[in-house]
């Protein structure tokens, strides 16, 4: 059975969790905190198996009670709930520490799905936001443009993975049907776009961006 603490300062929303929650056997809701002192409180109080956790609330915000909770007890796992469907917001939350991250107007059968998802290890985001932190990384990776497809040229992007698997220059140079001379330079033009300025550091970027593998 799943202890779930409720942190909302929404009383009725608060009530009607509750009522939905324990409708289901495997629920149970061992407490009500209406901030976010509380809820860092009761959760130490209670060691709950999960928090719910509105992340707008007085006193204390859900975001930085979900670090304290999680900072005492790592194992505890909490999903927010919002009324937010903000980039920030669903980044904020995730970087706190939060597993999941459900708008308010989710349906309960969405509520459900996400706590036996966090409680069984893994994170859950429902379709709308998920879909929204995907757009958020690609975009943040465009404006970083550090990836090695960002920053190398098609033909840099295989001498990095020639080098990254162990060929030498003369083997580079015969695979791909040029110059020893040339294969430098690109060797050259890799490490320093990428700054990297040496042949291990380049393939533990390589298998960090995909391009090669282990």
């Amino acid at each position: 059975m799943v202890r779930i603490l409720l942190a909302d300062d929404h009383k009725i929303i608060a009530e009607g969790l509750r009522s939905l929650l324990e409708k289901n056997p495997s629920f149970v809701v061992v407490g009500h905190a209406a901030d976010g002192r509380a809820a860092v409180r009761l959760a130490a109080e209670l060691s709950p198996d999960l928090v719910i956790m509105d992340i707008s609330m007085p006193g204390l915000n859900g975001f930085e009670a979900t670090r304290q909770i999680l900072g005492a007890n790592p194992r505890t796992k909490v999903i927010a709930l919002s009324m937010h469907n903000d980039g920030h917001y669903i980044a904020a939350a995730l970087k706190a520490g939060a597993m999941g991250y459900l708008l308010k107007e989710s349906a309960f059968e969405e509520l459900a799905a996400a706590l036996r998802t966090v409680m069984a290890g893994q994170s859950y985001l429902s379709a709308s936001i998920a879909d929204l932190v995907i757009k958020d990384y690609i975009r943040h990776l465009e404006k970083q443009g550090t990836d090695a497809f960002s920053v190398l040229n098609p033909r840099e992007r295989e001498v990095l993975q020639s080098l990254s698997e162990g060929l030498s220059t003369k083997e580079i140079a015969a695979r791909l049907k040029v110059s020893i001379k040339t294969v430098e330079t690109y060797r050259g033009q890799v490490m320093n776009k990428l700054n990297i300025h040496s042949v291990a550091e380049l393939t533990k970027y390589a298998i960090r961006e995909g391009i090669t593998s282990l």
